[in-house]
């Protein structure tokens, strides 16, 4: 069963946002990682948030404990602190669930 997270972001960079995403793509390979869906949104007719987003995606992984090694992992920490931290103003965790293979 993979562990999937829903995430909304707010990019204001979207140049150094594009570095990230390269930069950390290889790491999150290693985690059995990757991305099922990425949207660019204009509008956003409601959130339980005040914050802004701009970018929705759908994140997974072989399970949860995976996912939490991707995100302590010393190398991914290096990405994101040369990327992403320039690159986002907010994050929001909409939903994060287990979802079946197959």
């Amino acid at each position: 069963m993979n562990h999937e997270v829903l995430v909304g972001l707010e990019i204001v960079n979207e140049v150094e946002y594009q570095k990230y995403r390269v930069a950390m793509k290889p790491i999150l390979v290693t985690y059995g990682g990757g991305f099922s869906y990425d949207f660019k949104v204009s509008d956003v007719l409601h959130s339980d948030t005040p914050e802004p987003i701009n970018r929705v995606f759908t994140i997974y992984f072989e399970s949860e404990e995976k996912m939490n090694s991707f995100f302590s992992d010393p190398k991914y920490l290096e990405v994101k602190e040369k990327y992403f931290v320039a690159s986002v103003g907010h994050t929001t965790l909409i939903a994060s669930y287990h979802k079946p293979t197959g």
